[in-house]
């Protein structure tokens, strides 16, 4: 967020900057759903709901998921909260008492980290290997459980990293969490944007004993382009959920109205925009990373989900750029950001401060043009506003 604020106030002040930063899609809010919205309020639809969400919208999820990853759940399972990163802050304030640990496979989404620090508990990291495809193996997991392990965040597909577990990577760790009576908070936010036809496995469909113990995060925001409206979910045991509402109503309290009776019809209403989307992410994928890795010093693996390539710039480090010495990502992103007019995303902040995150929900131009001044900011050509 820190690199697209800049580079918005470098837009604005009419820098003819490109941005890969910002983890949204560009496409709009379909219109079946904007229209939900609008009717919402004209029918009068503004007062607060129930804390945890409407009862509708509870119901729409419930159907969703069933339909999507086969999980039944009831409308007690499941809190409704302002996108799914209060999910996550409130799923960890409901399980973790302070000192317990929480195990975070890296590289991993920023706030995770921060998340599980300011509930009072202790942060335990994973490193996982490009080579590895960024997954953390179920040997790496049972090697870092402790006494004090109390749960597991497993981002699948994975934000910044683009990978996913697939059902028998995910059982080889199911077995290891249920052996060690961990449970799982399983961020499923990007689990429509897959590709090569590759197919999805929640982690609470492994076995019932996994639904038990697992905290599925997901919401509207990546799935319906909905970022804006602020509508996340959870689903979990109902006493789990019950807890988690009580945090929601002496927090936050409800959602705005407005937007869940929209989610209400992102939910329900035709899913056809998903797979248009998909689709153009998926071109956009092939796209990049063709051309990041025609580019001599720089190389990335291809992603299976989501929208972000991890550009690893190892052989940069220690190289001098715009006479700069290139220390970590942080300092590539920065002169690439001042030199080379292209926001990306430095994963220093992710734990893995060799590779930098460009997300392509982004124009086919745009991603042309990018790399463009790429190979023009590697050989040292600043480009000229």
């Amino acid at each position: 967020m820190a690199v697209d604020s800049k580079f918005k106030e470098m837009k604005a002040a009419g820098i003819n900057v490109i941005g890969f930063g910002a983890g949204e899609p560009d496409f709009a809010t379909p219109d079946n759903i904007k229209l939900a919205g609008i009717e919402a309020i004209i029918t009068n639809q503004t007062k607060y709901t129930p804390a945890s969400g409407m009862p509708a919208l509870k119901q729409a999820v419930c159907d969703r998921l069933l339909t999507d990853t086969g999980v039944a759940y009831q409308p007690s399972d499941i809190v409704i909260s302002t996108g799914a990163k209060h999910i996550v802050y409130v799923a960890l304030r409901t399980i973790i008492n302070p000192g317990d640990e929480v195990i975070l496979p890296a590289p991993y989404w920023v706030s995770y980290k921060e998340l599980i620090q300011m509930v009072g508990g202790v942060p335990v990291i994973i490193h996982c290997r490009e080579s590895d495809h960024f997954k953390m193996t179920a040997e790496q997991l049972r090697a870092a459980c402790t006494p004090k392990t109390k749960a597991l965040i497993l981002n699948n597909p994975s934000n910044p990293t683009g990978m996913m577990y697939g059902k028998a990577e995910l059982e080889a760790l199911e077995r290891v969490c249920r052996e060690e009576d961990l449970y799982v908070l399983s961020d499923e936010i990007y689990y429509k944007l897959l590709y090569d036809g590759r197919t999805f496995t929640s982690f609470a469909a492994l076995s019932e004993d996994a639904k038990a113990r697992t905290i599925v995060i997901n919401g509207v925001s990546k799935s319906y382009a909905m970022t804006g409206w602020r509508i996340g979910y959870g689903a979990a045991a109902a006493p789990i959920a019950k807890l988690m509402g009580t945090y929601l109503s002496h927090s936050t309290s409800s959602p705005s109205t407005i937007s869940q009776v929209a989610s209400i019809e992102a939910l329900a209403g035709p899913q056809d925009t998903i797979e248009t989307m998909r689709h153009a992410f998926e071109q956009r994928r092939n796209h990049l990373v063709e051309r990041l890795n025609a580019i001599d010093g720089v190389s990335c693996i291809v992603p299976e989900g989501a929208f972000y390539v991890m550009m690893n710039i190892e052989r940069l480090v220690g190289k001098t750029l715009f006479g700069q010495v290139i220390r970590d990502t942080d300092d590539f992103a920065a002169l690439f950001l001042e030199k080379g007019l292209v926001a990306v995303v430095s994963c220093v902040g992710f734990d893995a401060p060799n590779f930098v995150r460009w997300s392509y929900a982004t124009s086919m131009e745009n991603i042309d043009g990018g790399v463009d001044r790429l190979e023009r900011f590697l050989q040292e050509e600043a480009i000229e506003d």
